[in-house]
């Protein structure tokens, strides 16, 4: 199997295994709201994003977060209609680091194995996050650091996580994202300019060496 079959493999597992993780929350048809602002609300009637919207807000309880989890999760990396930050936001709501283990476990499984599918391909779409910025983003709102998935990338090698690398050097604004510290740290290494540096070497006759250099320009400076 290729290595971008198996990463589609292992993601497919991860899923399963956040559903085994939240199979005992049972899922309601209708969830308790607030009186004031929501109401009752049935959840067959509700498009998903806007119930991702209220959902532990609003609208349902901690248990009626984990137990959409596996939903919302799937629809994550198979849909494009629903906001990452949003759905990933909802374990820092719920303080999921206060989870039992074998909950945070899939969620944490969950998440390297949609990171390593995004990083196996270039370009690369995997259901909302259509790379590797869509998704650090999108990760910083579960309320930890993006450190352990940089980690990822420095072992991750390959033409398509260096494009990756690359795509993500050359549009992002360093004087505009200062915010993102870690990041911006991680990017301004002399390793990953070396890295770059050794993929245009490798690559210096293909239709994407410029934008390999262009990365290494612009982390040089």
């Amino acid at each position: 199997m290729c290595e971008t079959g198996q990463v589609r493999k292992d993601l497919a597992a991860a899923l399963e295994r956040v559903g085994h993780a939240f199979a005992s929350y049972p899922r309601r048809a209708v969830l308790d709201g607030c009186p004031h602002c929501a109401g009752e609300t049935p959840v067959d009637e509700h498009d998903l994003f806007s119930l991702s919207i209220r959902l532990g807000n609003t609208v349902g309880d901690r248990d009626d977060v984990k137990s959409l989890l596996p939903v919302l999760f799937r629809s994550l990396v198979e849909a494009d209609d629903l906001d990452p930050g949003i759905v990933l936001g909802k374990l820092a709501h719920e303080e999921w680091r206060t989870w039992p283990p074998a909950e945070q476990q899939a969620v944490d499984q969950y998440l390297d194995a949609v990171w390593l599918a995004l990083l196996s391909d270039f370009p690369s779409r995997t259901g909302v996050f259509g790379g590797a910025a869509d998704f650090l983003d999108a990760v910083a709102h579960t309320g930890e650091g993006i450190e352990r998935f940089l980690t990822a990338w420095d072992a991750t090698g390959g033409v398509a996580a260096d494009r990756q690398l690359a795509s993500l050097v050359n549009d992002f604004a360093f004087r505009a994202r200062r915010q993102n510290e870690a990041l911006a740290a991680w990017l301004c290494r002399e390793s990953t300019r070396d890295r770059l540096l050794a993929a245009f070497e490798r690559d210096c006759d293909s239709p994407w060496a410029d934008e390999l250099a262009d990365a290494h320009d612009q982390i040089s400076r």
